[in-house]
């Protein structure tokens, strides 16, 4: 059983440690989850109540995954004491993941040295001062190198803990897991952090109704013109307004979709590649390859080997 822990090192962002104990923690079949800090007992968080922490850092010697939740305005300075037991964990083989204001904690044990991460927007550009060794991209949800990951502030995230969750045991269950969450099943790392979303302007709803039409037809050879013409918009009005509610183009938008469709059907049935590719709406298996490499660093048949080994 894989085992996630959560080190509060200081004052602690509730939403931050709230959201890995609703992914984890209610998954008994798939992990244990613990809290743990430097002495257990009661810690502020940044919102006006305490959380009482039940383990020790030694919690952290049996830890396959430690997330680090964001810390408070008040956290600094660091207490080294965690710090090293992170260093610790990480060099003994455990993935160490950020949210928010956490990737600080990351950095300040060394653990962002030469890596790029994220958090949020606000803080960027601290994060970038005070650890120059560190690669910080701004603008992204959450950045997966490896067995470091961080993500950007708040909802971001759940992005991320869904993300592990896919890596981990694929994504039909990462997509139970959000439905239960009653969040979106899936929203791609390299997704913009802030984006500017204008108020609605046509039926009271932006452009949902047509993703939601999109996604319906994601399988078939959709058309910028055809998109548009089912908003109610020109062809460069809605793509300017697509950007601006999602964050994405909306050819990104939809082959996010038909990758996350491949994935399905890769991993949930025995379709061929030229199957899945025609299911999921990239017409051949090349175009399959082409988009599953540039989205995943990885082609069909080796993702498909790959989850089927770790199940």
């Amino acid at each position: 059983m894989h085992r996630v822990v959560a080190l509060v090192v200081t004052e602690v962002v509730a939403f931050d440690l709230g959201i890995p104990a609703q992914v984890f923690g209610r998954e008994p079949d798939h992990y244990t989850w613990a809290v743990c800090a430097p002495e257990p007992g009661r810690l502020p968080t940044e919102t006006g109540f305490d959380v009482v922490v039940p383990h020790g850092l030694d919690a952290l010697a049996s830890a396959d995954t430690v997330i680090v939740p964001g810390i408070g305005d008040h956290a600094w300075p660091l207490p080294p004491e965690p710090l090293a037991a992170l260093r610790d964990a990480a060099a003994r083989g455990a993935r160490v993941a950020s949210i928010c204001t956490g990737a600080f904690v990351l950095a300040a044990a060394g653990l962002l040295d030469g890596r790029r991460a994220t958090t949020h927007w606000r803080y960027a550009a601290r994060l970038a001062s005070e650890y120059p060794a560190a690669i910080v991209d701004p603008a992204v949800l959450y950045v997966d190198d490896g067995d470091v990951l961080t993500s950007a502030g708040v909802a971001a995230g759940i992005d991320l803990c869904l993300h592990i969750v896919r890596r981990d045991h694929g994504a039909q269950v990462a997509n139970a897991v959000a439905r239960r969450m009653v969040v979106a099943a899936h929203r791609d790392g390299g997704q913009a952090q802030y984006v500017d979303r204008p108020l609605p302007v046509h039926d009271g709803g932006g452009l949902a109704r047509t993703r939601a039409w999109m996604d319906e037809r994601a399988a078939e050879p959709l058309t910028i013109a055809e998109m548009a013409r089912h908003a109610g918009y020109s062809p460069r009005s809605f793509a300017r307004l697509f950007l601006a509610e999602t964050g994405a183009t909306p050819l990104q938008w939809l082959i996010a979709r038909r990758v996350a469709e491949a994935q399905r059907l890769l991993e949930g049935t025995d379709l061929a590649v030229e199957e899945v590719a025609a299911r999921a709406g990239f017409g051949t298996a090349a175009g399959l390859r082409q988009h599953f490499a540039r989205a995943l660093a990885t082609s069909p048949v080796a993702y498909r080997r790959a989850f089927r080994a770790a199940a």
